[in-house]
């Protein structure tokens, strides 16, 4: 065991990990509005609305996030009419590539999880919310999507997990986040185990931070 690579290497992939961070939150956040997005349509009674958000989610959830990288990356860009408009300059860019898959990822997964916790809101709730004469952008805005938020934490917990665990995919697409910068120095070194020990390692804490993030959410919404 090399300790001198480890301690060497850790600063490199430390500041890596603002680039993870940054592809995470970014995916995250657009993710999080698609997601909604698509589960309030789930819950459309028009069936070829909630057809199309059905699919939208079967497609992303049921093929490999790595596929949906390489697809956006590299398939978009054999499209000549593409690279004659205005969205090659953001489908050139891997960064913007890679948050691009990773949000439409995110929220397929995301979709389902408020699909599931808006359907697990009492009826009752909402008769209340409209014998009281509130409208239903108010009922949903006001009731309906606080009440879904707190029911998913523990799911959408575990999304944001396996979000971050994705965005080493993106590694792929020559970006230079804790798994690219970690490959390099392997190229350079020819010693993976210590460098991947410490890329998990700096995984694990961000892991063991956001799952004590979701369950200090947890205890604070749970009587409110």
């Amino acid at each position: 065991m090399d300790l001198e690579l480890i301690i060497t290497s850790f600063p490199k992939l430390l500041s890596a990990t603002v680039v993870t961070l940054k592809l995470l939150s970014a995916s995250l956040f657009f993710g999080l509005f698609l997601g909604l997005f698509f589960a309030i349509l789930r819950l459309n009674k028009n069936k070829l609305i909630s057809g199309f958000a059905y699919g939208y989610s079967y497609v992303f959830r049921g093929t490999p996030l790595l596929v949906q990288i390489f697809i956006i990356y590299f398939g978009l860009g054999q499209i000549e009419y593409l690279r004659t408009t205005f969205l090659w300059v953001i489908l050139k860019e891997p960064y913007w590539c890679a948050i691009i898959a990773f949000s439409l990822n995110t929220g397929a997964y995301t979709s389902e999880i408020l699909r599931s916790a808006f359907e697990t809101i009492k009826p009752g709730i909402i008769e209340a919310g409209r014998s009281l004469g509130l409208n239903k952008m108010f009922i949903f805005t006001k009731i309906q999507i606080p009440i879904a938020i707190k029911q998913s934490l523990p799911a959408y917990g575990n999304e944001i997990i396996l979000m971050l665990k994705g965005t080493s995919l993106a590694s792929t697409v020559t970006l230079l986040d804790i798994t690219g910068v970690a490959k390099f120095i392997i190229s350079t070194t020819f010693r993976p185990i210590e460098v991947f020990i410490v890329a998990g390692s700096i995984y694990l804490f961000i892991t063991f931070l956001v799952h004590n993030l979701i369950k200090y959410l947890e205890k604070k919404y749970r009587y409110q």
